[in-house]
This record gives C-alpha cells, structure tokens and sequence, in this order.
C-alpha cells in the first residue's frame, strides 16, 4: 500500500464548529449516528473552560470540484442547507466531540442527549459563574443540565427549585448558557443593565472575570487536527478507521497518576498489579478475587479507580476536618471528593497512608455483601456503590461488627439500591455517603441517601432486566429474608448458592404465559421471578404451576415426596400467596406478589413505599450506540 500523506495543524475550536455547522466538515456516511451522554458532555465542557487537552481530531481532505469519495452527511444539529454544501473535509476520528460541542455551544436549541442509564433527554448546558470561579472547586461540578422547560422540580414536580426559563433569571442566579460560549456580547449587555437597574455594579466585575478566566479558553482553544490527503485510498482510509474507532482508549485516572507517582519513584502499577518476581507478595488484583474464587468474587470488577476513588474520599475528609479544626469558615472549606481531578491532586504521601485500610475497607465489603446474600459480581446491583462502602468501612474499622451498625449499614445500602441512586452523578453522592453515613452511626442524623431511597410503587413492574440494580436487590433480598428452594427445602447461603447454580428464575414458566396470550412485559417482570437452583427450574418445565407443584410434591427420580403443607411454606418464603399459585391464577398472583413485595423492601429501607405519578422525559435508546474513539483528558471521574 502507498505511503499515506497527510499534516497536523493547530485549528481554532471556534472556526471547526462553524465549519461543522457550515456543512465545511462532514461526515462519511460509514459513520454511525451516536450521541454522548450528558455527563460526558459536561465534562468536556469543564475541560475545554480549562483549557485541558481533549485529544486530536483526524479528518480527510476533498479534492475541489471532484466527486465526492464516500457517501457523506453533516454533523447531528447542523442547519438543513449545509447538506448542499460541498465538504472540504470528511471527519474520520472526533465526530461525538464536534457533536457535542456543536449542539451545546452553537445552536440556539436543546440538546438532545442521553443519561447515564440510557435514556434520552432533552437538555440545556450552563455554567454556575460563580462555582466557576472558585478554585476548590472542580470545574466539572460548575457545569450542570436542566430539562427543556429550564426548570428542576421535586416533589413530583410541585415544587421547583430552580427556574432559568428567562434571561432575567439566568442574570439574577448567575448562571451563564453554554450555547453563549462564543458569542457573550448580547449576553453581557442584558446582565449588565439588569444589575445596573438592581444597583449592584459589582456583580459586572464578576463576569468580566468570568469571561477573562473562563469564556476566553473556548475562544482562544486550539484543537490539533490530522489530515490525511485527498489521494488516500479508500483502504487506508477504511483502515485508519477502523484503528481510531476500536483501539482508542481515553487515558483514565489510573494511568495519569501512575506517571505522577513514577517521577517520586513509586511504581503504582506494580503496586496493583504485583510487580514481576514477588512471588510472596500477592496484588491487590489478585486478593480483591479476579484469582481468589468464591471468597472475594463480589469484588471481581473492582477497579484501580475505584481504589483510589476510596482513598481520596478518606484523604480529602481528613483535609476537610483539619480546616475545620484550623476554624477556616464554612464557605471557604475544601470539598470532600472523589472526582477524576482529586484522583490527580492526590498526594503520593496520602495513598500510602490509606492504601492498607482501603484495602481493608474492600475486604470488609465483600463480607458485608456476602451477608446480604451477593456473592458475585454479576449479582452486583451497582459496581458504583462498592467505593462508598469500602471508605466508610476503611473509616469505622471493626466498629461494623457491632449489631445496630450492621443494621444501618445494610438499611443505608437497601435505600442506594431500591431509590436507586448509584446510577448517574455518583461523585457527589460518594462524598456526602463519607461524611454522613459514619456520623450516623455515631448518633447523628440519618443520611440523604437513606432519605432520598425511596421505591415509587409501580416500579416493580418495570424491573425485566438483570441490568437493573433494583432487580437484583429484589433477588438477593429473598435469598437473605430466607426463601426456600422449592425442590430441596435449602436456604441459599453461598455453598448452597454456587453447588446448586442457583440463579433468578419465573414462576409461572415463559411458555405456559405465551400459551395464555400473557405479554413478555408482564411475565418477565422481577414480580414473577425468584431464585431457585438450575435443577429445581428444569423440573418445573414449562407446565402451569398446579402442574409442576404436583410433580414436585409426588417426588421424581432421586427425589422424596413433599407434604402440600411443608410446599406451601417454601412458597411463602418466597412472597407467593400458595392458593394463588396452586389455582393458576396470575393476575391476582401478580397484584399480590407485588404488594408482599413492596412490604418487603418498605422493611429493609424503612421508608413507605411512594405512589406512581412523577412524570419523566426519558425515552428508550437504541443499542446501536457507538463510542467516540477520540482520546480525552478532562476532569471527569
């Protein structure tokens, strides 16, 4: 294959996007429609507001006046007349970063984006001035969304909290809209003669130094960008492609301070993974359980990041304290944290000084979850939510044994995963857990995660998938309130659990619910499913329950017969009303499982359970989602 021209230039981010929206820059048609999420757009944001590289683009030149080499379209959000443009470039490598910053920074119109949980939303991007002003604060946590109407509403929307629906009320709460970023003028003259009209001139010296500080980095940001010649070959272009868009990886945190702590001489990496010839010296990775079996497997996903997730809680609580001892004043104390940025900020003197009782913290963990019958990682109902509990037991130490400790730490985790509340903007969340939930158990307040784990009481039937955090608590909750194996009357402690394969199962089987014309939406949810060995589920079949709870109570093979009075009793271990079980009678089964249910998790929580009735403005989002390969380093966790 001929050698592959092409150059790298520095290209202002202003000028790219108005290429974008031109129909200057396009995108080859082999390019999947994708669109990023709203926190990693946030975060992009934050790092382009900070000047922080973001990574390359790469693009290929058009020959002028020569037919176009691929099928092509613009960019998602540009203006319909710029498909009738010519391009001069197609772009190969950055189309989810150009999207992004299009949609947010140029148009006039809501983002559409997607949550952390795959939903799409429509938002608007804006920037608190003042967060953005404070050094201790993470320029991420200044950038924040709001709904279409430009409102955030509790309650079940009967109570908004904040309102940016005018220009007059962006003025008044200080909060500037990113889609202004390069073009601030008209901006700027309404907030000024709004306080002007209030008396309050300082408040205009406020954002000339928010545009001197802050805007200025989107005007003056360079972008480099790659361009490949007009004469490359579709096969080098095609395989350049594909390079950029299966083997990019974006540095993560882990990498960045294993660099940092390498110029102090400590080998972080050898740390983690165990360093060649230590034979004696087990790893971290090892001992968390991606070698170590059954004992540790719930940890088996646990990441070096998380680990210094935990660390940095526990260093910047105790940064925290010392202010506060030192009597610096509460708006100017430093901020507990687990962000992307406080994993760089992180002292190599502060790692060795909590890595042992982090690590003692994950171990602690992992019995903690054995305790509330999760045994392995696919179980897990969020990955997330393992970095607060590692801290908060790393903090309280042995203290967790105690029985009123235990109670709260297991209610604490109950409300995470039934409110669930590990699923998006976990940082903020990580750092209030820290703080909070070790003062509970000392006597103080309860925590906003126990406040905020409330169920809303149609939720269970929407839980189908194994994905949902919610699903798997209900599992493991049965396993621990003693639910019993229909066929061999056995609690599923964790010898049990992994000899029998026991896994979550239906109870009235998939066929015999198509046979009676039953929706999968109805029969898959959590409400007709609970745990039973592999076993037990293929004597079940796919007959109706009067069927299969005859065949087991008659014995078969190897197995005894069970007297109807000691089944009945199994099936009530499970939340099953038996006589509605025996009788085939799943409507009535599902209304009622669904309240046992629901008096089930209003137990462990200790919250009622919430009536349905809070609007949303998430839709489903197709699988077909691909990932932007560009390499980014920005402030992100």
């Amino acid at each position: 294959m001929a050698q592959t021209a092409f150059k790298t230039n520095p290209v202002s981010l202003e000028d790219l996007l108005k290429e974008c929206g031109s129909g200057k820059i396009q995108l080859p048609d082999f390019q999947r429609s994708w669109v990023w999420d709203e926190d990693r757009i946030k975060s992009l944001i934050a790092s382009i507001s900070e000047a922080f590289p973001v990574g390359a683009l790469m693009t290929l030149e058009m020959k002028a006046g020569a037919a176009d080499t691929f099928a092509r379209r613009p960019i998602q959000g540009a203006p319909p007349e710029a498909s009738s443009q010519a391009p001069d470039q197609l772009l190969l490598d950055g189309q989810q970063r150009m999207t992004s910053l299009y949609q947010t920074c140029m148009r006039r119109q809501v983002v559409e984006t997607i949550t952390a949980r795959q939903k799409l939303v429509k938002r608007w991007f804006y920037i608190d001035i003042e967060k953005a002003l404070r050094s201790d604060f993470d320029r991420e946590d200044a950038i924040f969304t709001l709904p279409e109407d430009r409102k955030i509403k509790e309650d079940f929307d009967r109570k908004i909290t904040l309102d940016l629906s005018t220009a007059e009320s962006e003025y008044e709460q200080l909060m500037f809209p990113v889609n202004q970023v390069f073009n601030w003028d008209a901006w700027q003259d309404g907030f000024g003669d709004y306080w002007i009209g209030k008396g309050d001139v300082a408040k205009r010296q406020i954002f000339q130094r928010f545009k001197n500080e802050v805007l200025q980095h989107f005007k003056s940001y360079q972008v480099p960008v790659i361009a490949l010649g007009h004469d490359t070959s579709h096969e080098a272009v095609c395989l350049v492609f594909e390079k950029v868009n299966t083997g990019g990886k974006a540095l993560d945190a882990f990498e960045l301070v294993t660099a940092m702590y390498a110029a102090e001489g400590y080998r972080l990496r050898d740390d983690w993974l165990g360093a060649a010839g230590s034979f004696g010296q087990q790893s971290r990775l090892q001992h968390f359980g991606h070698m170590a079996g059954q004992k540790y497997g719930v940890l088996e996903k646990v990441a070096s990041t998380d680990f210094l997730q935990a660390v940095a809680l526990l260093h910047t609580k105790k940064v925290r304290q010392e202010a506060v001892v030192a009597g610096v004043k509460e708006s100017d104390l430093p901020a507990v944290r687990a962000t992307r940025q406080s994993l760089l900020d992180l002292p190599l003197s502060a790692y060795k000084a909590n890595k042992d009782r982090v690590e003692q913290g994950f171990t602690t963990a992992a019995k903690f979850l054995r305790q509330q019958f999760i045994y392995r990682g696919i179980d897990l109902p969020y990955q997330t939510q393992i970095v607060p509990l590692a801290a908060i037991l790393a903090e309280i130490g042995d203290k967790w044994e105690h029985a009123e400790n235990k109670r709260k730490l297991a209610r604490w985790y109950w409300c995470g995963i039934f409110g669930e509340l590990y699923g998006s903007a976990v940082e903020s969340r990580f750092a209030k857990d820290i703080v909070e939930v070790p003062a509970w158990l000392a006597g103080g307040p309860e925590p906003t995660t126990v406040r905020d784990g409330v169920l809303r009481s149609d939720r269970l039937r929407t839980m189908r998938s194994r994905g949902s955090a919610a699903y798997k608590g209900v599992h493991a909750l049965l396993m621990q309130e003693g639910a019993k194996d229909f066929r061999t009357g056995q609690t599923f402690d964790q010898t049990v659990f992994f000899d029998e394969d026991v896994d979550i199962h239906h109870i009235f089987p998939q066929d015999w619910c198509r046979n009676q014309g039953i929706e999968a939406k109805v029969y898959d949810s959590i409400i007709n499913k609970t745990p039973l060995s592999y076993r037990t589920n293929r004597r079940i079949g796919g007959v109706a329950p009067s069927i299969y709870l005859q065949r087991l109570e008659s014995g078969q093979k190897d197995d005894p017969p069970i007297v109807p009075t000691m089944m009945d009793g199994y099936l009530q271990t499970h939340c099953i009303a038996p006589e509605l079980l025996r009788s085939d009678a799943f409507d009535r089964f599902m209304n009622d499982r669904e309240q046992r249910l629901l008096a089930l998790i209003a137990r462990v929580t200790g919250h009622d359970i919430v009536a349905a009735g809070s609007s949303s403005d998430e839709q489903e989002v197709p699988d077909d989602i691909a990932e932007d390969s560009g390499l980014m380093v920005s402030t992100a966790a």
